[in-house]
């Protein structure tokens, strides 16, 4: 399984014209379906008039959680083409909504699943996507005689970030890609008198 995942940091915004229907579409980072939802609710308060307001959305690094809508569109022919865009794109944490003008001719199935794949992809293009990594956490306690020995290991990994709270002794919590997390580990538990706390993943 791979610790790395795809997303995006800044929205996207495109508008593509389809026999006089308009589709206003918007790429938008979530990272929960109430954070989509709450986002849905605004764009559709702000484009009321709009006949048809569809999305859909993918959240979680395992790409398994994932809702769309056609909101009254033809079953499959606007939240299923969406949500195929961001499949195919490999995102994650995202949603894309549609906005529909009507514009008068009735473009059947195939047209309707056309103009949504293509507005959904127009908003895609113009977002900003960037690859994120997938990491673990790790809470260590050590006396302050072994802070030499552990900044020595935790300089040795370039990706690792780290927190540290200075009390009776040391504990920090440490924050690296998975696919080193267990080299990490490994190297720390060699240190005598490191004890690991709670490893926990995020």
């Amino acid at each position: 399984m791979t610790d790395t995942y795809l997303t995006i940091d800044q929205s996207g915004e495109a508008i593509v014209t389809e026999k006089k229907s308009k589709f206003l579409s918007f790429a938008y980072h979530v990272e929960s379906a109430d954070e989509a939802k709450q986002m849905i609710e605004s764009v559709r308060k702000k484009y009321y008039d709009a006949r048809h307001v569809c999305w859909a959305y993918m959240l979680g690094r395992e790409r398994t959680d994932y809702r769309s809508n056609d909101d009254g569109e033809p079953s499959g022919t606007a939240g299923r083409p969406i949500l195929g865009q961001i499949n195919s794109a490999e995102l994650t944490d995202v949603l894309i909504i549609v906005v529909r003008y009507f514009g008068g001719t009735l473009l059947g199935t195939s047209g309707l699943i056309k103009a949504y794949r293509e507005a959904a992809a127009s908003a895609i293009a113009n977002a900003q996507i960037v690859q994120k990594t997938v990491d673990d956490v790790l809470h260590i306690r050590f006396g302050y005689d072994l802070l030499n020995e552990v900044m020595r290991v935790l300089k040795q990994f370039d990706e690792v970030q780290w927190e540290q709270q200075f009390a009776e002794d040391c504990r920090m919590q440490l924050r690296i890609r998975r696919s080193l997390s267990q080299k990490l580990l490994s190297d720390l538990s060699a240190i005598y008198g490191v004890e690991v706390l709670s490893p926990t993943n995020e």
